[in-house]
């Protein structure tokens, strides 16, 4: 063997050497990103009573856009890790919007503040239900709730519980301001600020609840 060729051949051996460290080094990295999203996924659910049956799906935003009337994120999540259209997805453990468009490996979020989301809410201490849309201003509005309610500012917004997708109900805003309708004096005009600042965080998770639990077995 000539001197060249042995040469090249430590070269070549060299090469394959360096690339399969940088693949190890690449899958360790993988492995202490999944750990860290585990432990924070880990503690969100610990911290989510009445989601005990659900599956915590972490997603990484790819996209945002949250100025104007179209608020929505693109995240790294789709049909192939078995997404519908729909489902909550959370974000500094308050729901912050829903699926509304997949892909096979990306999915939209329609965010509450979207002049397009209308979504079925509460405010803490109340037993009526009432609609919340997006206002396109990163807020939302509830309209059509009689003045005979005591509502204050600071007071929990909370995403109504909606069987196969939201086991329990979930806070998704506050109450921001709360004055007369200006039209209709006998309802109050309220507008929700979120509580997740969603220009902020780079990781949000989808809800997949878990429809076996609870079911009845098959007769």
């Amino acid at each position: 063997m000539s001197a060249t060729t042995e040469v090249s051949l430590q070269n070549e051996q060299a090469r394959k050497e360096a690339q399969y460290q940088n693949y190890i080094m690449n899958l360790e990295e993988e492995l202490r990103q999944k750990n860290r999203m585990l432990e924070q996924v880990t503690g969100m659910r610990s911290r989510l009573r009445g989601l005990e049956g659900a599956q915590i799906m972490p997603a990484d935003i790819i996209t945002s856009s949250v100025e104007g009337r179209q608020c929505e994120l693109i995240i790294n999540r789709g049909s192939d890790d078995g997404l519908t259209k729909g489902l909550y997805v959370i974000g500094d453990n308050s729901v912050i919007g829903t699926i509304t468009e997949l892909a096979d490996r990306t999915a939209k979020v329609r965010l509450l503040t979207d002049s397009s989301s209308v979504v079925q809410v509460n405010i803490a201490g109340l037993d009526t239900n009432m609609l919340m849309q997006g206002d396109g201003a990163n807020r939302a509005k509830i309209k059509l709730v009689p003045i005979k309610h005591k509502i204050k500012v600071g007071d929990a917004v909370l995403a109504c519980k909606k069987p196969g997708l939201l086991d329990a109900a979930m806070v998704a805003g506050t109450v921001a301001e709360c004055k007369r309708d200006s039209k209709t004096p006998g309802l109050w005009d309220i507008t929700v600020s979120p509580v997740c600042d969603t220009a902020k965080i780079n990781t949000v998770a989808v809800i997949k609840m878990n429809k076996s639990i609870g079911a009845r077995p098959a007769r």
